[in-house]
Parts: structure tokens; C-alpha cells; sequence
């Protein structure tokens, strides 16, 4: 099939074990932020890109396309109930499964600085220019784990549909740059595999957005890969974490 195909050519001698582990159940961390608080299970490469933006108490935070929430709660236990943070997403549907995690996940400190929108996040950069310091842009992708995994998608997986949300996720991104205050961090991330959902749409705003520059996320997870401008950590020699991605960017 044209999926298998496409990333054995990517990954070569690698893909038979990262095939093998991308199958696995992966290795989901627990949230919880009181006793009487429903937990939140996560990736625990999630929480890492997540905590790679590096939010302190006070920031003007947004989480671009947030649901279904587990990394708004990471965001919002960083701010401590100081600041803001708009968790955003524009499908009606994972907007309500948003608004359940941070209702029945947060303690009221940390929730009451929460504000779920369900804005296009292309429209950002235009319409709040110069807003955050610090955004959180975890962009629709391929979710090649979900895909894998699911007959249904694997069936109509195409090499173009990763084209085109590579196009997707770099207009996304360039929205989001344009929305970062000036000394403002954006962390850019993906569950996709392929470069060109990753590096590649960095590769792009960073020619488009001479503003911007990559720093280096330090302290990485176990077994976790440095690509040119971000972080790579995948299931074969994470111990079941990732897929994920995710670069950091800070505007000048």
C-alpha cells in the first residue's frame, strides 16, 4: 500500500521497528491536578512539547488548535491561575470535548483564566496581531499512529493529502508568528512523520518571517532525535512515546 510504501522509502532500514512500535499502545502519562478531578491521560511526548514553550505565571498564552485539551492543561498548570491562556479550536464538536476536559480537569484557580474560542486559526495573525507571548500551535496533521491503526484511513491515505496539510500547517504557522508579540515563543508540533509536515513548514517560515529564529529545546526525553530545526521523538527508541514533533521559535 502507497502509506507503507511512502515512509519506507523515508525511514529505510528503520521503518520495519518503528512500524512494529508505532502499533503499540504507546506510553500516555497521568494528568491530575486534584482528588476530586477527572485525570487526563497523555502522550508523554504531549507534555513535553507542551512544556517546551516554557510559560510562566502571567504570560498571554494561546493554545491554537487545543482540543481535545491535554495540552491546555499543561498550559494552564504552568500559568498558575496568572495570566491568560485561549484555547482555541474551530470544530464545534472538539470544542465541547475541550470544554468538558478543562471543566472537569482544572481546579477553578487555574480554569478561571481560560477562554474557549472556536475562531479559524489562519485569521490570528490578522485579527490579533501582536497579541501572546507565547502560542502553542499543535497543527492538524497526517496522525500517522491513528492512521496505522485504523483500516478505514489507512484505505484512503495518500502521499497528497500530507502535501496539502504541509500547506495547511505552514499557513497555520504563519498566522501564529504573526500573532507572537516581539521576544515571543511559538512551539510549533505535529504527530505526522513525514519532514514535510515538520522541519519542512519550519524550514518555510523561517525564510518567509525573518523576524524569527530557532532556539534549541534542551533536556530531551529518552531516545528522542534532534532534526535541523526541532525534536523528533518516535516510538523505536522512545520507549513508546510520539509520535510527536516540535520546534521552538522565538521572534525578535
Amino acid at each position: 500500500m502507497e502509506f507503507f510504501d511512502y515512509y519506507e522509502k523515508l525511514f529505510g532500514e528503520r521503518w520495519p521497528g518503528l512500524l512494529e512500535a508505532l502499533k503499540g499502545e504507546g506510553c500516555a502519562v497521568e494528568l491530575r491536578f486534584g482528588d476530586s478531578l477527572e485525570p487526563y491521560f497523555l502522550d508523554e511526548a504531549s507534555v513535553f512539547a507542551a512544556k517546551a514553550l516554557d510559560v510562566k505565571p502571567g504570560d498571554d498564552v494561546l493554545d491554537m488548535c487545543a482540543a481535545p485539551g491535554g495540552k491546555t492543561l499543561v498550559l494552564a498548570s504552568m500559568l498558575k491561575g496568572e495570566g491568560s491562556l485561549q484555547s482555541n479550536d474551530r470544530s464545534p464538536d472538539r470544542r465541547l470535548r475541550l470544554q468538558h476536559v478543562i471543566e472537569n480537569s482544572l481546579p477553578e484557580a487555574f480554569r478561571s483564566v481560560i477562554r474557549v474560542t472556536g475562531y479559524d486559526g489562519v485569521k490570528f495573525g490578522l485579527h490579533k496581531k501582536e497579541c501572546f507571548d507565547k502560542i502553542l500551535l499543535d497543527a492538524p496533521c497526517s496522525s500517522d499512529r491513528h492512521v496505522l491503526n485504523s483500516p478505514a484511513h489507512l484505505e484512503v491515505w495518500s502521499a497528497k493529502r500530507v502535501k496539502r496539510l504541509s500547506v495547511e500547517q505552514g499557513a497555520l504557522l504563519a498566522s501564529a508568528v504573526d500573532a507572537l508579540k516581539p521576544g515571543g515563543t511559538v512551539v510549533y508540533g505535529t504527530c505526522a512523520l513525514s519532514p514535510l509536515e515538520n522541519d519542512d513548514v519550519v524550514r518555510k517560515i523561517l525564510k518567509k518571517r525573518p523576524s524569527m529564529h530557532m532556539v534549541e529545546i534542551p533536556d530531551l526525553l529518552p531516545g528522542a532525535d534532534r532534526t535541523e530545526f526541532g525534536v523528533h521523538i518516535l516510538p523505536d527508541h522512545s520507549e513508546g512515546r510520539g509520535p510527536i514533533y516540535c520546534a521552538k521559535l522565538v521572534k525578535e
